[in-house]
């Protein structure tokens, strides 16, 4: 699927572009991600030490909900000191999506002729690592704790990601499987823009 050249208008450096494959498990809360980050098999794995990022995350769609309608993304995340915007696209592939992300201060608000408007968002604080699995591969694991929002409503939340970054898919698939079983996580179909999208 091709973007709209209009999506946004910016001074960026492209800094990835592609496919995203990830896997998302609901924790029950902060003290289960807590558990998982120092769980002996995940550590023996890890390419170097947790990295600690706070997340301000600013979903956006035009007015006639042009992005949503698509199916798409648009999100503005502050991750740290790092201003970074990203469009998500639907794939056929369980578990993945389109992803373009650049690095941004600014996002124009127009999308063609039509104004952009926040309509919900997330903070939280991200706990991340590399993984480094046994077939070779390589996966990011990540803990997300915070709160979802909407215009007045707000929705507390615990969430692991792994997501596959080098080589084939199966190891980090495996592992999401372990973890989930192990620390009695639940399979999460849902993006944090769906589950915000859906608070008042």
């Amino acid at each position: 699927m091709q973007l709209p050249e209009t999506v946004y208008n910016i001074a960026i450096e492209v800094i990835n572009m592609g496919k995203e494959l990830e896997f998302k498990l609901a924790a029950a809360n902060d003290a289960v991600l807590d558990c998982l980050l120092g769980d002996p098999e995940t550590a023996a794995r890890m390419e170097g030490p947790v990295v600690c990022t706070p997340m301000e995350t600013t979903y956006f769609d035009t007015e006639t909900n042009a992005f949503r309608t698509n199916h798409w993304t648009l999100r503005r995340r502050q991750e740290g000191s790092r201003s970074v915007v990203c469009v998500k696209t639907p794939q056929p592939e369980p578990f993945a999506r389109g992803e373009w992300e650049v690095e941004a201060r600014q996002l124009l608000q127009l999308y063609g002729e039509a104004p952009l408007r926040p309509v919900c968002g997330a903070r939280f604080l991200r706990r991340s690592v590399m993984l480094r699995l046994a077939d070779g591969s390589r996966a990011e694991l990540a803990c997300d704790c915070g709160v979802l929002h909407g215009k007045t409503e707000e929705l507390p939340f615990a969430e692991v990601e792994l997501e596959s970054k080098e080589g084939a898919p199966d190891a980090t698939k495996a592992l999401a499987g372990r973890l989930a079983k192990q620390y009695n996580l639940r399979w999460e179909p849902l993006s944090k823009f769906a589950r915000a999208n859906a608070l008042k």
